[in-house]
């Protein structure tokens, strides 16, 4: 444990950092990367260029000091972070050197504000929280690789199959080069890929969903190309997948992760997806079908329009041959084909006044994902209107996906 002393220099600095958490958290990646450039195989780049990766990291550091005699407080945070880690394969060799780098990056941006008091409590307290998250990933590696076709670091699958969901999302059903067995997953989990694209310097690490239901003899994740537009550069790692990765290739992926995932109780669920969003809350809706048969789930889905609607008729016809599943579809800009027809039900965006109607009760369990806006606009909503915090669960596809803490 931490003494006294340590404690109520770091608390006390808490709001200083939170501050300069975005400086910090940049300062830190510049230094670590020209410590150990070999690092940024671990990272996705493009978040790092886009500045996400950096605040994330600056919002960690200030947490952590805030709740630093009671990490049990940031629990859900420490186990999402230790869940990316295992997936990418962060080892417990690596945590000295990003301590000593962290504490680097406070001096240099609070400078002579940054006493040497301040940086040695602030050393201890990263020794405390670092140790907390080894042991957390040591079992988890454990645990991952003690199951039945489990297996460490990155492993061969074959494109078995690739088939349009959309006019920009393309499912990849996967199965393992070596033939050997494949462990089995909770629905909501993702698997993480290790790309090496020709003319790339370092391997894009990227995180996909799992969008089937688990026990099969594949793997699917369902990728959204991400086109060029407003300013920001067309996506590498999609566009690779999409355009270059053809059936019978090779892609390497580390096990199936995370803790966004499917509760196994029969109280009433509701997902409600946006975009891209709708791959874990298929795979739990999925899973529920097969699983939970009396189950009663209500599955709502927002997308620009048609075209862009991936899953439409798998989730209609689950709607159709299943009494206990009831599904609602928003687009925020239909077309008039599909004005034409019947693939929709609300022109506009899922709000307080739309769920009020289709949720049979706000006593159900939610599950969320999505954009960060559209996650916050959804958990917002939930909140206004009674839902406790402990009923909601979600996934957002960015590291800055803390959103009942900010």
């Amino acid at each position: 444990m931490l003494d006294s002393k340590t404690i109520e220099i770091v608390q006390s600095t808490v709001p200083v950092l939170k501050e300069h958490s975005k400086q910090i958290g940049k300062r830190f990646y510049e230094l670590l990367f020209e410590k150990a450039p070999d690092l940024y195989n671990m990272f996705n780049q493009t978040n790092q260029k886009r500045g996400i990766q950096q605040e994330a990291l600056g919002y960690a550091v200030y947490a952590a000091g805030e709740h630093i005699t009671n990490l049990e407080a940031i629990k859900p945070v420490i186990e999402r972070i230790s869940q990316k880690h295992r997936a990418i394969g962060v080892k417990a060799e690596q945590y000295p050197v990003v301590g000593e780098t962290l504490l680097q990056a406070v001096k240099d941006v609070l400078g002579d504000a940054a006493s040497d008091d301040i940086i040695e409590a602030w050393g201890k307290a990263y020794g405390y929280i670092a140790n907390a998250f080894i042991e957390l990933e040591e079992a988890l590696y454990k645990e991952t690789e003690s199951q039945p076709g489990g297996w460490e670091g990155y492993r061969s699958f074959y494109i078995d199959k690739k088939v349009e969901e959309s006019d920009n999302v393309t499912s990849f059903y996967l199965k393992p080069k070596n033939k050997k067995a494949i462990p089995s997953y909770k629905a909501g989990q993702y698997l993480t890929l290790a790309a090496a694209i020709p003319g790339e310097k370092y391997t894009h690490i990227r995180h996909y969903s799992l969008s089937e239901a688990p026990e099969k003899n594949y793997y699917r994740i369902s990728v959204k190309r991400e086109d060029a537009r407003d300013g920001v550069p067309a996506g590498i790692v999609s566009n690779y997948l999409h355009q270059q990765v053809e059936t019978g290739g090779t892609l390497k992926f580390s096990a199936p992760a995370g803790d966004f995932v499917l509760d196994d109780s029969e109280q009433p669920v509701v997902l409600i997806s946006g975009g891209i969003g709708i791959t874990p809350l298929l795979s739990m809706l999925n899973t529920i079908i097969e699983k939970q048969p009396t189950r009663q789930v209500t599955f709502i889905h927002a997308a620009i329009n048609g075209k862009t609607h991936a899953f439409k008729e798998h989730v209609a016809q689950i709607d159709n041959n299943n009494e206990n599943v009831t599904s609602f579809t928003c687009y925020s800009s239909p077309s008039e084909e599909d004005r034409l027809g019947d693939d929709f039900d609300k022109e506009g965006i899922i709000d307080l006044e739309l769920l009020k109607v289709i949720v049979p009760s706000k006593e159900s369990v939610f599950y969320l994902c999505g954009s960060v806006l559209f996650m916050e606009s959804i958990l917002n909503t939930l909140i206004n209107w009674g839902v406790s915090k402990e009923q909601i669960h979600y996934e957002s596809f960015s590291p800055l996906a803390l959103l009942e803490e900010e």
